[in-house]
């Protein structure tokens, strides 16, 4: 289930700020003006537009926009709960049989969950379940590399064609040399498509792919989880130890929390001894 990120606008957000900022305290309102041109603009989205569709297939393009939706959303992955409705079904497998679990899975959202589930029922060998399942995470990761190659790309063209666009602007300004009084403003101008393949680059491209990178990561690492819980049912693993091997997944200071309970009723029984 996918959730709004607002981190990502957040981020944007504040680097944008913060630039803004930057050029007020150096020359108050009227230097943002100073950084608006639509020329230089034109030939950093212009020309990055351009790369981008010798590089990429038009059905490859069509991603774009679905990728960046992916950007400014979050799963909600919770890997206690996980492991909770795991040892739940491996509770009711042991007691009632795997059958009896075709009823628990018409309440789950996941369907790399119901898979799995199923294919236990069938009565399909773990091995063959181990293989199929990861097979499915090998072409969720094609997919999600590829639609994150188009923004690593834009990463990579947008302070190209900055720099491309202050060739021209100094070509130009050398050009006409014979007016001593226009070459600041145009030095100035040559500089700005620069400025913004780099802005586009560093604060918008690069960031969005290496997070589109973390969710992948994570949503691997969920998804293997979720085989060793599927194999652990299908194999009628007892509970409490289909517990103790997943929550080897949990982070040390979750782990750390699930253990401090089971000291205390130790110590609590030890006291009543």
């Amino acid at each position: 289930m996918k959730k709004r990120d607002i981190l990502t606008p957040i981020g944007i957000a504040l680097g944008a700020t913060m630039i803004l900022v930057g050029i007020y305290f150096n020359s108050g309102m009227d230097g943002f003006t100073t950084f608006l041109q639509l020329s230089s603009f034109i030939i950093v989205l212009g020309g990055l537009t351009g790369a981008l569709l010798i590089n990429f297939n038009p059905a490859e393009m069509k991603l774009i926009g679905k990728v960046f939706k992916e950007a400014f959303s979050k799963s909600d992955h919770n890997l206690k709960e996980l492991i909770q409705l795991f040892i739940h079904l491996s509770e009711k497998a042991r007691r009632e049989g795997l059958l009896a679990l075709e009823s628990e899975l018409e309440e789950l959202d996941d369907e790399f969950i119901k898979k799995g589930v199923y294919l236990a029922i069938d009565g399909i060998e773990p091995e063959v379940i181990n293989d199929i399942m990861n097979a499915e995470i090998t072409a969720m990761e094609e997919r999600h590399n590829k639609g994150r190659s188009i923004i690593e790309k834009a990463g990579e063209y947008a302070p190209s064609w900055g720099m491309i666009g202050t060739l021209i602007g100094l070509v130009l300004m050398l050009n006409n040399l014979t007016s001593p009084e226009t070459i600041g403003p145009s030095m100035a101008v040559a500089l700005l498509t620069t400025f913004y393949g780099m802005v586009l680059a560093n604060l918008v491209f690069i960031p969005i792919a290496g997070k589109l990178y973390n969710m992948t990561e994570e949503e691997v690492f969920m998804k293997q989880v979720i085989i060793e819980g599927v194999i652990g049912v299908q194999s009628g693993q007892n509970p409490k130890i289909l517990e103790e091997k997943l929550s080897a997944f949990l982070p040390n200071e979750e782990l750390k929390d699930t253990e401090e309970p089971e000291e205390e009723v130790i110590g609590e029984t030890a006291n009543e001894s």
